[in-house]
């Protein structure tokens, strides 16, 4: 039985697509001022921080099962290692390459989802999502873009990792507060850049990163921070809460619309789309609205969480 959308998990998983494409926007502006893994141990802080903060206002309790810890785990997969790794690529190819090659994650999605969860998608999800990605490439295709040999290895890396996160996740669906394995895994995620930046400032003696804390603007920290909150702690909970009650297949599409609200967002900061971009935004638009639209339900009865769980083989 296929499992539906309900209108509540679509908004869900467009609110994280909203909250990475709009903390793109941020983290890119962020990354001329700050290293790679000096963004990612501030963001991380913050966002660790930012949700267990609201774990306490909202009396969340960890009860530890081996599934729990398991989910936990992930985070030192994605976000840790896996953005880890796409944010150094970003400093080796332009921002227009890094797009187009994470725009492969949500095929990658489909493909893991077949082969490890044995997800059947219809036809339609598989039209949907083939629009989508022509929208994206319209979107965030520049003739004449270059990244080196290294940045491209990198960012592959880190998008084949979080199509795995997605249908890791997927598989464990685990039954806890999604706020406490959202907190428990950008927990791990911190813990791992933490080591990684503190091997990486003895290796250099303390010169790895780009600048100094004190050459630093405080716009650029605020920025650090806000993207903290957007990029890491509400686009993850979102996502897993969406994640629960559908496919990792169509969750991935959903991931489409990423480079379409951070266009939106640079619009903002002074960068304007060409008419090609449009175009391909509406394609994107429209691919989303296809599978919400004919996979649409009010509620269903196979959205259940005790029902999802028999939707998964046995065996992230």
């Amino acid at each position: 039985m296929a499992v539906g959308i309900s209108v509540r998990s679509s908004l869900l998983l467009i609110g994280a697509a909203a909250s990475w494409g709009v903390g793109t926007v941020i983290s890119k502006q962020v990354l001329e001022e700050l290293a790679p893994m000096a963004l990612l141990t501030v963001q991380l802080t913050t966002s660790t921080l930012f949700l267990a903060t609201l774990s306490l206002v909202m009396r969340t309790r960890v009860q530890w099962s081996r599934q729990l810890f398991k989910a936990a785990s992930l985070g030192f997969l994605n976000p840790g290692l896996a953005y880890a790794l796409g944010l150094v690529g970003l400093t080796y190819i332009s921002a227009s390459t890094s797009v187009l090659l994470w725009a492969a994650e949500p095929v990658l999605i489909l493909v893991l989802a077949i082969a490890l969860l044995g997800e059947r998608p219809g036809k339609n999800v598989v039209v949907a999502m083939a629009i989508a990605i022509a929208g994206v490439l319209l979107v965030v295709f520049q003739p004449g873009v270059s990244g080196s040999v290294i940045g491209v290895g990198l960012t592959l890396a880190a998008v084949s990792l979080c199509a795995f996160y997605t249908v890791a996740a997927r598989a464990l669906n685990v039954d806890d507060s999604l706020l406490t394995v959202t907190l428990l895994q950008q927990g791990a995620a911190l813990l791992f850049a933490l080591v990684v930046s503190g091997v990486l400032l003895v290796a250099t003696d303390l010169t790895y990163t780009t600048s100094s804390a004190v050459t630093v603007s405080p716009m650029t920290w605020v920025g650090a921070i806000i993207s903290g909150v957007l990029y890491y702690a509400l686009a993850f909970w979102l996502y897993l809460s969406g994640l629960r009650h559908v496919k990792a297949s169509t969750a991935g599409t959903f991931l489409t619309l990423i480079p379409v609200f951070g266009v939106a967002a640079a619009h903002l900061v002074g960068e304007r789309m060409a008419a090609r971009q449009w175009i391909g935004a509406a394609l994107v638009i429209a691919g989303v609205s296809l599978v919400v639209r004919r996979q649409a339900v009010s509620e269903p009865a196979s959205a259940s969480p005790t029902s999802t769980s028999t939707q998964t083989v046995p065996r992230r």
